[in-house]
């Protein structure tokens, strides 16, 4: 129907009226679930806020005053300062010896991993079942039972209280060679491999060019999780070095709270060394996210 007058000339389309949108029903399952995961993320959050409110504090501040809300008089820079003056500034060194420690080391161990998933992947040979299940049980040895006879390694070929005495050991990653070859028998197609191989292209720049781009999620995510292991890692560095210069964050904070008892103005340096650490951390997996939004293997093949 159409009405048109002076000014204007208006469309009427006449036809059933829409039906009206049905309300979801109520889940008390997904209610549940929810809760949960709030119970969860306030409790895995909780810890992160208390640090960074209490590295804006005082000493005296840290014990007189509500844990979770400022201080009267913050003091975040003065404590900025102190941390990264104090004993002639060797907290840059912890930091610059844990970035070492956990970039170089989470770096290789994310290139083993993968050449090694995808191997076991898209190689049939003999053994390699067995081969998986020996690299699996390596994620099941707690890192307090190798840590001694990795001591006595290290200390035959001359390599305690130097770097490579951590960087070696946190060169492998178990988990990561599972992760990889699940990711590569799901995300690297047959169909690929075959049509670069027709092509002329060897099995070394098929997997450097064309499997570690479809495998770049799970990259991402082995070197997050093996950078994460040592950055936070304190027991091997304890039993590998005997120098402060040497130290990463963990084993230097360690020993500034041993002075706490001496000295209370400690108790704030280890707080806001905690708290520059774990933004350090926080600040890594924001910027390596994006890796996990996007399909990169979407359109590799069409059926």
């Amino acid at each position: 129907m159409v009405s048109s007058n002076r000014n204007s000339t208006t469309l009427v389309v006449l036809g059933r009226p829409e039906a009206p949108r049905r309300r979801r029903a109520f889940e008390p399952g997904s209610v549940v679930v929810n809760f949960a995961l709030v119970i969860a993320a306030v409790y895995f959050a909780l810890p992160l806020v208390w640090v960074l409110i209490a590295a804006t504090k005082s000493p005296g501040d840290l014990f007189g005053t509500f844990g979770l809300w400022f201080s009267d008089s913050p003091q975040a820079w003065a404590n900025l300062q102190a941390l990264f003056t104090q004993d002639g500034g060797i907290f840059t060194r912890w930091l610059v010896n844990s970035v070492i420690y956990s970039g170089a080391g989470a770096l290789v161990a994310m290139i083993l991993a993968a050449a090694c998933g995808y191997a076991i992947a898209k190689f049939p040979f003999r053994g390699r079942e067995t081969l998986f299940s020996i690299i699996l049980g390596g994620v099941l040895v707690p890192a307090t039972v190798i840590a001694l006879p990795l001591y006595f390694l290290m200390n035959e070929v001359g390599l305690v209280g130097t770097y490579w005495s951590v960087l070696l050991p946190s060169m492998v990653s178990p988990f990561g060679v599972y992760l990889a070859r699940i990711h590569a028998t799901s995300s690297v197609p047959d169909e690929v491999i075959e049509a670069a191989r027709l092509d002329g292209a060897g099995e070394i720049r098929i997997f450097s060019t064309i499997a570690t781009r479809m495998m770049m999620p799970a990259m991402v995510t082995i070197f997050l999780f093996q950078f994460v292991t040592i950055w936070n890692n304190y027991l091997l560095p304890l039993v590998m070095l005997d120098e402060t210069t040497t130290f990463p964050v963990t084993l230097g904070l360690t020993l500034w709270n041993g002075q706490t008892q001496r000295d209370p103005m400690f108790y704030a340096l280890v707080v806001a060394g905690s708290a520059v650490s774990v933004i350090l951390l926080v600040v890594l997996m924001s910027s390596l996210q994006r890796f996990w939004r996007a399909d990169l293997t979407a359109g590799a093949t069409k059926g």
